[in-house]
Order: structure tokens, then C-alpha cells, then sequence
């Protein structure tokens, strides 16, 4: 399953926000979120926002609750979220489609508008929680 970044930026900085029922399942190996460089390297940048006043610390102890429990896929795919029409999210689908992830979360309109055209089934958070409440 790959995650948007903003999703996991919400479910790790929000430890009681209505996203935090995500690190659970990454813990409990419910769902094993797919990573690769690029998405690493935005979790990386995103968590440095000012906004988010994160020490160096804080970042690293923020990224051991994610990272080890992420598989990594570094094989290079270009063009499978060619629909996108932002590069951030094409990096989503694109790695989505060659990890053959069978789901992209995420709530970036980028990506959920056209879903229907993706090779890869687009669920929202709240659709995701409905659709695996019996692991939660």
C-alpha cells in the first residue's frame, strides 16, 4: 500500500488526530507502506516546515515510527501516473503501478480526481478506514 506523503505527515504529527489509527496498522504490520527514495526524501523535506517547529530529534523519532515498518522499491517506473497532472503525486502513482501496491491512500484531489483513470485502486483515508475496519 503506498501512502501520500500528507497522510503520513498527518497520521505521525497528530498522534490523536483522525489520521493517528494509521501508525497502528503500520506497528502491527496490518498495512506495510511501500516507500522509495523520492517519497522518503519529501517525508524528509515536509517535516522540516518551520510550521511544524520539529527539531532534528523529533524528526528522527518521528521517521523510526514509519521507516522500519516501510518496504522499499526503488525500481525506477516513469510514466505510469502520466493522468496526474502534478509531478509530486505522479511520483505516488508511478510508484504505486510498479510496486504493484494494490492500493494508493491519499486525499490530494491531484490524485483522487482522477482516479478512475489510474492503474491503481485510489482510496481516501475515511475509505480506507471503512474498507478495513475489521483489521483496526
Amino acid at each position: 500500500m503506498v501512502f501520500d506523503t500528507n497522510v503520513v505527515v498527518s497520521a505521525l504529527l497528530f498522534e490523536t488526530g483522525r489520521l493517528s489509527w494509521l501508525r497502528s496498522t503500520w506497528w502491527g504490520n496490518k498495512f506495510r507502506p511501500v516507500v522509495n527514495r523520492s517519497t522518503v526524501r519529501e517525508l524528509l523535506q515536509i517535516l522540516t516546515y518551520p510550521k511544524f517547529k520539529l527539531q532534528p530529534a523529533d524528526r528522527h523519532e518521528l521517521l523510526a515510527e514509519y521507516l522500519p515498518y516501510a518496504e522499499r522499491f526503488d525500481t525506477p517506473v516513469i510514466g505510469a501516473g502520466a493522468v496526474c497532472g502534478d509531478a509530486h503525486d505522479r511520483v505516488l502513482v508511478d510508484l504505486a503501478v510498479a510496486s504493484a501496491a494494490e492500493y494508493l491512500v491519499s486525499g490530494d484531489r491531484h490524485i483522487v480526481a482522477p482516479a478512475p483513470d489510474l492503474a491503481v485502486t485510489v482510496l481516501t483515508p475515511a475509505e480506507c478506514m471503512k474498507r478495513f475496519h475489521d483489521l483496526l
